[in-house]
């Protein structure tokens, strides 16, 4: 069981910067990913990272987010700069094994965080 806790979420206006991170329980060499979603709204992919560390972006926050990790302390990251309003959502981070990357489907990932809010404001 891996158990995964995200942090750093907040409120910043439109063009701002936040880095969320996200923290495993213990060592894994799983595929990793982030993401989102609003009320309403279905869960949706923001960014995913392979084991060996390539990594891929929704269209929508390409050039905007990284995804990067930390493998010695066990910590995944992603950084938001330009952030817009419709960035505002629940993020979460993910883990998974057999993840045929890349790919940002929910389906393919065995474990999840409780989330870190995030809302940007015009």
């Amino acid at each position: 069981q891996v158990k995964l806790v995200e942090s750093g979420g907040g409120s910043v206006q439109t063009g701002g910067s936040l880095r969320l991170s996200c923290t495993t329980s213990r060592h894994v060499n799983y595929y990793m990913a982030w993401f989102r979603q609003s009320p309403g709204k279905k869960r949706e992919g923001v960014a995913t990272i392979d084991i060996d560390g390539p990594t891929h972006y929704a269209e929508s926050v390409e050039g905007r987010f990284t995804i990067s990790k930390d493998t010695a302390k066990n910590i995944l990251y992603l950084q938001m700069d330009s952030l817009k309003p419709e960035d505002t959502a629940m993020y979460y981070c993910a883990a998974g094994l057999g993840v045929p990357f890349p790919t940002l489907s929910a389906d393919y990932f065995d474990y999840w965080g409780q989330g870190t809010q995030v809302a940007v404001s015009s």
